[in-house]
């Protein structure tokens, strides 16, 4: 390949690369990038061979015995290196099986997680395509990140782009005098985009806010390293009982009449119904000040003092989605929502709210008022979609129905897992219930780069190249950003496209032409460019030629108008502005919820007691919290191999925050292992002592690479500190079915080395 610096793109950034000989590849940041992410030097490592599969592999007991086979031993049989021609043969056989024996809706397009940032390359989108023209399959719906808000938040607000009400850094830095952050400001997680990322500006626009006078008080069990040394306020609650702090606040506005009754009257739908709810009028409990301190564990005094402040100051509340990633998380989004209503800050710039400041890079540049154009496919044969986070539920339970935002979803019997481009090792809970649930199936196929954890427990595993080894284009979901990404590398051994795979197995079942319309790749990309370029047109956005746009640098079409536009409008008169909801205003009260009847989310924000807290008697045995928040230093489980997440461990495996407190009870030294556990399973993981965590709480970050010699027994110990070997397994609730990740009482014990 040539040496020459070529323009590409990565979920943590804007780049350039050249192959410098000997698999080596040198990268390097976009110079107009003023923070360019430290995981940048992940790129590098695409062309890890040692870490790459080079060739087509089968597991040993499938090769043989195919469906017959003991799936039990997934995961451990060897995994077997075959040709092409064989796993080819293989996988049709296994589509073609199902798709006879069973039909389509027991083959399950398991395709979750980030992939390629590129808009041809995106593994789903390929995957979707192939088993769409294969006859359809079960597909998903939300996603891991934040499907409670996604459910949520078109109930109360309309529409799920509501999300995104965020001001801009330099608005608040003009305009907000008291930011109020329940789950924090996580900075660390701006480094990144389900697309490419753009300019890092966030941590910037922190410090710029602060430096112009914004108070900013972190509300959250643990805080970060930047937070505290920029001197935000702290305050710890226990995990998981923000509704109840929130609703200690809102009780305090209206008891000392500190609500804007104007703006509820005018604004809001069923403020009435919340407020007699707040008041104790309906249920008998006030919800004081005194009641949430009893709850979240912090005073009343300083509940109440916190109140006054936000009613006194231009105040913008924000919530971060790791809220909503417990028990109940709908709640977290509905009371933020609400109690920024009840300050009647909400439509102001710089005020209001934001569900999900700081969990997104560029999260206030706004989204793409024009879409980018993706793989085209017709629609899926088989209706049936699933909640995402319920694929184990959905693997144990065949002919069972599953209670969805005001539906029920019959449950098919899954035959046949497809996976592409995801682990789902890193962001599904209780992983030795998932491996149980893997035992089901015929067949599991999986492409991939590198031999995952997941990619072990396949039947075939079909060798995937990087995203430096072929051409595309990428764009990101904030900002409007957009580069070309050209191709640097040859294919490493014998891997090849997604597109390419799917290619060989259309062919092989018939409907290769319709699979691939007779395109080559780089005609597929600027087809998708050239669509792009006229949605861009009929918005007023002027794109360039294909040929200039990719002999070209990076593209910066942002930032764009968020939903808070939407908010600024409604203040004038729902009547003539109306939101997309029941009622055209915010829905404090909602109707079509309070109409499912569902007995675990009520028609209002409603404070729920989480399955497993502080407070609970499972907290006898289990005396500390978990948190599992996304780790600084790779993207989800993303090349966990590479020096940068390697350099974050300690004796090679993952760390664990613990308080001083907690570990001088357990003799617990900084840097000695420790054993993290509950009935789910256990860990070990390489103890920090820190007073940023509040005590009875530990956190330990997602992504460590599941390792176990004896997968799917809860006695055995996985020894890569990877926490979803402890988290529970359970729908947030009947409306959304969301993961409740954060909601899980561990115990922790030293180790001798």
């Amino acid at each position: 390949m040539s040496d020459s610096w070529r323009p590409t793109a990565a979920h943590w950034g804007l780049y350039q690369a050249r192959y410098r000989g000997d698999g080596v590849v040198e990268t390097r940041p976009d110079s107009r990038d003023p923070n360019p992410s430290p995981i940048g030097s992940y790129h590098a490592e695409l062309s890890a061979r040692e870490h790459r599969i080079f060739q087509p592999m089968a597991r040993a007991g499938y090769l043989e015995n195919e469906a017959r086979s003991d799936r039990r031993n997934r995961g451990r049989d060897p995994l077997i290196p075959v040709d092409w021609s064989i796993a080819i043969d293989l996988a049709a056989r296994a589509i073609e099986r199902v798709r006879q024996e069973y039909g389509n809706r027991a083959i399950y397009g398991g395709s979750y997680g980030w992939a390629s940032a590129g808009r041809f390359h995106h593994a789903q989108s390929q995957l979707k395509r192939f088993l769409t023209l294969a006859g359809g399959f079960t597909d998903t719906v939300n996603t891991y990140s934040h499907a409670a808000a996604e459910v949520i938040v078109p109930h109360i607000l309309g529409d799920g782009r509501m999300m995104n009400c965020s001001p801009s850094w330099e608005v608040i830095a003009e305009r907000t005098e008291l930011l109020v952050a329940f789950g924090g400001l996580p900075i660390k997680n701006t480094q990144i985009d389900s697309g490419l990322a753009g300019y890092h500006s966030d941590s910037d626009g922190l410090i710029g806010a602060m430096r112009s006078g914004t108070r900013v008080v972190v509300i959250n069990p643990v805080i970060q390293e930047q937070e505290l040394e920029l001197g935000c306020q702290w305050i710890a609650p226990r995990p998981n009982t923000d509704v109840a702090m929130m609703f200690g606040l809102a009780h305090t506005l209206i008891i000392e009449n500190r609500h804007d009754l104007r703006f509820l009257n005018q604004c809001c739908e069923g403020a009435d119904r919340f407020v007699a709810y707040l008041l104790g009028k309906t249920d008998g409990v006030p919800k004081s000040a005194a009641w949430a301190a009893q709850r979240c564990g912090v005073t009343s005094e300083i509940i109440r003092s916190l109140a006054r402040d936000m009613s006194k100051y231009r105040t913008l509340i924000t919530a971060t989605w790791s809220l909503q990633r417990g028990d109940h998380g709908e709640q977290p989004m509905w009371a933020t929502v609400a109690l920024a209503a009840l300050l009647g800050h909400i439509g102001i710039p710089g005020e209001g709210f934001s569900l999900g400041h700081g969990c997104f890079g560029g999260w206030s540049e706004g989204k793409s008022p024009f879409k980018w154009a993706a793989l085209p496919r017709d629609p899926n044969p088989v209706e049936t979609r699933l909640p995402v986070s319920r694929i184990t539920d959905v693997l144990l339970s065949p002919g069972s129905t599953l209670p969805y935002n005001g539906a029920t979803l019959p449950v098919p019997e899954i035959q046949l897992i497809y996976w592409v481009g995801g682990n789902p090792f890193h962001h599904h809970q209780d992983l030795n219930r998932l491996i149980r649930a893997l035992h089901g199936p015929e067949t599991i196929i999986v492409n991939d780069p590198f031999l995952t954890p997941f990619a072990r427990f396949a039947d075939i595993v079909l060798p995937a190249n990087t995203p430096l080894e072929r051409n595309d284009f990428a764009t990101s979901l904030h900002g409007g950003y957009a580069t070309p990404m050209r191709r640097v590398l040859d294919s490493f051994g014998d891997s090849c496209s997604d597109h390419e795979i799917f290619t060989r197995l259309a062919d092989r079942l018939g409907f290769g032409s319709a699979f691939t319309e007779q395109r080559t790749e780089m005609e597929w990309i600027e087809a998708l460019y050239t669509k792009s370029r006229e949605n861009a047109r009929e918005c007023g956005i002027a794109l360039p030629v294909f040929e200039v746009f990719w002999n070209g640098g990076p593209l910066r079409l942002g930032p764009f108008a968020t939903g808070l536009d939407d908010l600024i409008r409604l203040r004038s008169g729902p009547e003539n502005h109306p939101l997309a909801t029941p009622s055209g205003k915010i829905e404090l009260f909602s109707t079509r919820i309070d109409g499912f009847g569902y007995t675990d989310c009520a028609g209002h924000p409603t404070w729920y007691a989480p399955r497993e807290w502080l407070s609970c008697e499972k907290a006898r045995d289990f005396p500390l919290h978990l948190l599992s928040d996304q780790p600084r230093s790779r993207l989800h489980s993303q090349l966990d191999f590479g020096e940068r997440s390697q350099a974050d461990k300690i004796h090679g495996r993952e760390p664990v925050l613990i308080h001083p407190t907690d570990a001088e009870r357990r003799s617990i030294r900084p840097g000695g292992l420790v054993r993290v556990f509950n009935e789910r399973g256990a860990t070990i993981a390489g103890a920090v002592i820190t007073e940023r965590i509040r005590p009875g709480v530990i956190q330990i970050s997602t992504g460590a690479w599941y390792a176990c010699s004896s997968p799917g027994d809860p006695s055995a110990l996985e020894i890569a500190g990877n926490p979803n070997v402890l988290t529970g397994d359970f729908g947030c609730s009947s409306l959304s079915q969301g993961p409740s990740v954060n909601t899980a009482l561990v115990d922790v014990e030293r180790l001798s080395r």
